[in-house]
């Protein structure tokens, strides 16, 4: 039976470092049954390797750290996401989602064996600091991070606010190493900001999914109600940057702008990892315009709203290509109070799609302008336009499995509404600034743009759809665009 935990990329953890995107449940451990003769003779070898490292090895070296590692060795050797989970580990996880944590605000990836941030969390010491996609850690303090695993940089990397802390880093396009200093801070999480804009038309940024999330969002649609007389004139939902986050709270958000339907299903080995998630009839349900935002920093729980909206044909989806992350993580809490976070599931979109190292694709592709340099006052530095990493760049990251997907809608199932069980990790925070108080320069904001101007123009847009267009972007060019 799953237990619910109060407890998302990867884990960001007291560090705020994205290790990778996820959606996870939390489920209680049974002792494993009896295993086949082969395994016990392999573990046999194992012991043998153990008693010959500490009787051997240079200095001595406890019988825990040994097991440690080799459990760490042994999950991380499966794909990017499952991952052995020490109690402090398992216990800032839990932390987490609850909306407050010390760190510095980077989302970071391992690529080719070496640290790579995947993207700065607004207002936070390393968003002010300047750091871009892309760019690579090169040493922490003192320390050279080659081949150094995640949970070892969220080690090094964690401390009390206030804390000083140097990385130094090596961007594309830069032909020396730069050093940026941070002092490490407490991590706000406020995961749904909401405004009127260009003449009242509702804005929705959700930087993450916690567990107030959902009730964040539908105060903001109740406030978008009440400036309209009572209608909403149309939303942009941005998820643009959201790493993920509790899959329940996933779902909630997107039942909030369907009426009816499935939203999300997963398949794996286990009978309880065949789940269905559907949307609520309303009595009354207003089928405003709508516009998601997404870009490749789009992950996991994000992708399950942009996908159900996209699929159920209920937004239009604008940006560039998501992350691809589409497998569900299950954290199995162990006796000694630390958990494995394991691999256990595939989910699929509303159509049967599996968004594994694929990501969703827009409806309308909008590139943002080319990033600068200007933060880090580096003269004639120029951004990798290929900066973006998805999950088809991580080392041994799951195939599609096209060939393994069913569409539930014609199978036999539960047909109510998600249990609140399920957890996704994601994360996204909030911090001060760091040291120098600088400001990354702001700069005009294309996708922004371009999803008003469909808002305004949605009757054409939806009209020229129905004529039998397939081809969302061409129409969106033909109503938005001068002629």
């Amino acid at each position: 039976m799953s237990l619910i935990r109060r407890h998302r990329w990867s884990i960001t953890l007291a560090v705020c470092l994205i290790a990778s995107f996820m959606v996870i449940e939390v489920v209680a451990v049974r002792r494993a049954q009896a295993l086949p003769n082969d395994t016990y003779q392999e573990l046999e070898t194992f012991a043998n390797v153990l008693a010959i490292v500490q009787k051997n090895y240079v200095e001595p070296v406890s019988t825990k750290r040994l097991i440690d590692g080799a459990i760490s060795g042994m999950l991380t050797s499966l794909d990017p996401h499952s991952a052995y989970l020490t109690p402090d580990l398992y216990r800032d996880l839990e932390v987490e989602t609850r909306g407050s944590f010390g760190g510095l605000g980077i989302e970071i990836t391992v690529k080719n064996g070496v640290l790579t941030v995947v993207a700065p969390i607004e207002d936070t010491p390393a968003y002010h600091a300047g750091l871009k996609a892309g760019d690579q850690i090169i040493k922490i303090n003192d320390d050279f991070t080659k081949d150094m695993s995640l949970t070892e940089a969220v080690k090094q990397m964690r401390g009390p606010k206030g804390s000083k802390i140097k990385l130094v880093m090596h961007r594309n396009g830069v032909p020396e190493l730069f050093t940026v200093t941070m002092a490490r801070d407490v991590i706000k999480i406020q995961s749904v900001k909401s405004k009127t804009i260009d003449g009242g038309y509702g804005y929705l940024r959700v930087t993450t999914f916690q567990e107030s999330t959902n009730d964040s969002v539908e105060k903001a649609i109740d406030e978008f109600q009440s400036k309209d007389h009572g209608k909403v004139k149309g939303v942009v939902l941005d998820l643009r940057d959201n790493p993920g986050g509790l899959l329940n709270q996933a779902v909630k958000v997107s039942d909030d702008f369907l009426d009816g339907g499935l939203i999300v299903y997963t398949q794996g080995r286990q009978d309880n990892q065949q789940q269905k998630y559907f949307s609520h009839k309303k009595k009354e349900f207003e089928d405003y315009p709508m516009v998601v935002l997404v870009n490749g920093g789009s992950a996991s729980a994000s992708e399950i709203v942009a996908g159900a909206l996209q699929d159920q044909k209920r937004a239009v989806i604008l940006g560039t290509q998501t992350f691809g992350k589409g497998s569900v993580q299950t954290i199995l809490p162990l006796d000694d109070h630390s958990a494995l976070r394991l691999t256990t599931a595939r989910y699929y979109t509303p159509t049967g799609r599996s968004i594994q190292a694929v990501g969703i694709t827009p409806d309308v592709d909008v590139e943002p302008p080319k990033a600068t340099l200007a933060s880090l006052e580096l003269q004639g530095a120029q951004i990798n336009e290929n900066a973006e990493i998805h999950e088809a760049d991580l080392p041994r990251h799951f195939k599609n499995g096209k060939d393994t997907s069913k569409n539930p809608e014609n199978t036999p199932g539960d047909q109510n509404a998600a249990p609140d069980d399920q957890k996704g990790d994601g994360k996204s925070d909030k911090g001060a600034k760091n040291d120098t108080g600088k400001k990354p320069k702001e700069e005009k904001d294309v996708q922004l743009d371009r999803a008003i101007d469909i808002l305004k123009h949605w009757n054409t847009y939806k009209l020229q759809l129905a004529k039998g267009d397939t081809q969302r972007d061409a129409v969106a060019d033909s109503v938005t665009k001068p002629q």
